[in-house]
């Protein structure tokens, strides 16, 4: 799950990491008023779950989703040009995201960017700082162009954050004196917001050095782990699922995993071992999987339907492979759900079914009698080949 700029900033509140001030506004007129609360030099900032905001473009033919602006009239005028407009980035793609709300903040005078995140590390299972000089710019420009001005320094879960790793932070980033105090706590604060609220990604680009002398951290981007926000209700609440894929979204109410990609053949798979296996051998058939789908391992016939639905809610599928392998899932169980939502959905796209496992023959059965116009498979290549060749038919 991510959040948004605004909530980012009500969560370096509750933690003392230094920002700068400002509120949220939903329409023009709130824009105005919160600048003039502020008062001063302006910001005014798009919010949507993407980068590259400030060099974006909106198809109304507005450029930029951040603007400078010297009084509340102005920040009114370029909330009102942003609100409710679609915001084209890199990172949107070229359908954009409709926006809805906008930062208004405090303008600052900035004489450096920094960047500072703390990220899972994969390999070591434990929190990762990384930290540049070259704050402001794609962090995956600088590694590749210059990876040398990239700090990575692991951290003990056990111990957390110490002292000295701060120190040493702040050193390579050139921050001394009074600039390395405030760098402490910033950092010391940041990770103890990152554990405590369970976060996968916590994101400070840019961190700024200000003309007064101050470390802040101007924008944010956090990600959290899905699986613990059962224990998080307060940044739950935070979902915007508006900014969502609405297929991701129906999945989640069903407790079904689902992920969208961009081929055209729909997996529905139980494991996620087993989907990314299906993905592959989809791939090395000659096709393209249009979404990574796990029913998860007891899944029942309502979920089984919901995921017909959500398939079939993606105009560019043109055909389904079923591959569940029964362990603690009943294949019959599975067929029964097929054969159901099939039938009432009116399915006109090609079907290929491949069942192993529990209670399979039962499973086969309900298939072979439901009248249905389905392929099976023998094996998993034979089913991915044969949905493959099924889907080039069609076409």
């Amino acid at each position: 799950m991510n959040i948004h700029e605004y909530q980012a900033r009500e969560l370096f509140a509750k933690y003392a990491v230094a920002t700068q001030p400002g509120g949220v506004a939903f329409t023009a007129e709130d824009a105005e008023a919160v600048a003039a609360k502020l008062g001063g030099r302006i910001v005014v900032k798009a919010q949507i779950h993407a980068g590259g905001r400030g060099k974006g473009t909106f198809k109304n033919g507005f450029k930029g989703g951040v603007h400078l602006c010297d009084t509340p009239a102005e920040a009114k005028d370029i909330a009102a040009r942003m609100l409710g407009q679609v915001l084209v980035t890199h990172q949107t793609g070229p359908d954009g995201k409709e926006v809805a709300k906008v930062f208004v903040g405090e303008a600052v005078d900035i004489t450096r960017e920094l960047y500072f995140a703390i990220l899972l590390d994969r390999a070591t299972s434990a929190p990762i700082v990384i930290a540049s000089t070259e704050g402001g710019v794609d962090i995956e420009s600088v590694a590749e162009h210059t990876p040398e001005k990239i700090l990575r320094l692991g951290v003990n879960p056990a111990l957390g954050l110490m002292p000295y790793q701060t120190r040493q932070i702040a050193t390579m980033l050139g921050l001394s004196g009074k600039l390395m105090n405030q760098a402490g706590k910033l950092f010391t604060n940041l990770y103890k917001l990152f554990i405590e609220s369970d976060c996968s990604m916590v994101e400070i680009n840019p961190l700024v050095v200000t003309g007064k002398g101050e470390l802040l951290a101007l924008d944010a981007k956090f990600g959290f782990d899905d699986n613990a926000l059962y224990r998080q209700p307060e940044i739950l609440a935070m979902r915007d699922k508006t900014e969502e894929d609405p297929r991701e979204v129906a999945a989640s109410e069903f407790s079904l995993n689902y992920i969208g990609l961009d081929g055209n053949i729909a997996c529905l798979v139980n494991g996620a071992g087993l989907a990314m296996a299906t993905m592959d051998i989809i791939q090395y058939a000659g096709g393209s999987p249009a979404n990574f789908l796990d029913v998860g391992g007891g899944a029942s016939k309502e979920q089984v339907f919901a995921a017909f639905q959500i398939i079939l809610g993606d105009k560019n599928v043109k055909g389904i492979l079923v591959n569940i392998f029964g362990g603690i899932m009943d294949c019959n169980i599975i067929a029964t759900g097929i054969v159901e939502a099939a039938r009432e959905i009116g399915l006109k796209i090609p079907l290929v079914v491949r069942l192993e496992g529990n209670n399979v023959e039962a499973g086969k059965k309900t298939l072979a009698e439901s009248g249905l116009a389905l392929i099976t498979g023998e094996n998993i290549l034979d089913a991915a080949q044969k949905i493959v060749a099924e889907v080039k038919k069609a076409a």
